[in-house]
């Protein structure tokens, strides 16, 4: 397993996508910055290395996980995937985590001042997040399609590299700001910890923003790991 301490996060949770349920554990983020090595990481965040690899280990010879593998699936498949999971996800969320977060800055913000700062946060995610998902969906995904598509039918096409490149760079850029984003809303909340004698909305709005952290981390994992690589791959064959 200390094998394990050289290769990318990235690299880790793309060849047994279990391994994500750790990196979480531990918050080494394995989407925006998945580039950096298991030791790097444990590094960076001082977390034990000893802990990160035992319990990589058990997740990984667990055999009883019949979650979807991204990387047997089409890239097609894999978008549809990523928007009926993830897209719909943060459709349903982003109103309810925000309803949440002015209520109980509003009622509490006196006592607790950092709840105005993690609501002025979340706003700015989730404007950015619906547009991000506008451009994916009406953008970026059909030409991925179309790509695959191709590919598929042996056909001669004028495309460029800049048919995918361009509009993946903007969303890689826009998911390393939401990442980095959510990491300071994490901070702030410290670790999404309620203050002792919260009420129910209080717990209920920092349960949430946990689970949309958890849940952006799996969906930008997928595109930037394995659907963004993977087009790129593709298309170079229909340029060659």
């Amino acid at each position: 397993m200390t094998e394990l301490l050289t290769q990318s996060l990235a690299q880790i949770v793309t060849e047994n996508h279990k391994t994500a349920s750790v990196f979480e554990k531990y918050h080494l983020d394995f989407c925006c910055k998945g580039k950096r090595t298991l030791k790097e990481a444990c590094v960076e965040n001082k977390v034990n290395p000893a802990d990160v690899l035992m319990d990589l280990e058990s997740t990984i010879e667990n055999k009883t996980d019949d979650t979807l593998d991204p990387t047997e699936i089409s890239l097609t498949q894999l978008v549809d995937y990523i928007v009926q999971t993830h897209h719909s996800y943060v459709h349903r969320e982003l109103p309810l985590i925000h309803g949440y977060l002015q209520k109980v800055s509003s009622k509490h913000g006196e006592r607790h001042p950092e709840l105005y700062k993690i609501l002025e946060l979340f706003t700015a995610i989730k404007e950015e997040m619906e547009m991000h998902i506008r451009k994916e969906e009406a953008l970026l995904f059909p030409r991925i399609c179309e790509v695959e598509k191709l590919v598929g039918q042996n056909a001669l096409t004028q495309l460029n590299m800049s048919f995918i490149t361009a509009p993946v760079s903007a969303m890689e850029q826009e998911h390393e700001h939401a990442g980095s984003v959510m990491e300071e809303i994490r901070k702030l909340t410290e670790n999404f910890t309620p203050p002792t004698g919260a009420c129910t909305t209080y717990k209920l709005s920092f349960a949430a923003l946990q689970n949309f952290e958890k849940d952006l981390h799996q969906h930008v994992h997928l595109e930037n790991n394995i659907l963004f690589p993977g087009v790129t791959t593709l298309i170079k064959q229909l340029l060659n």
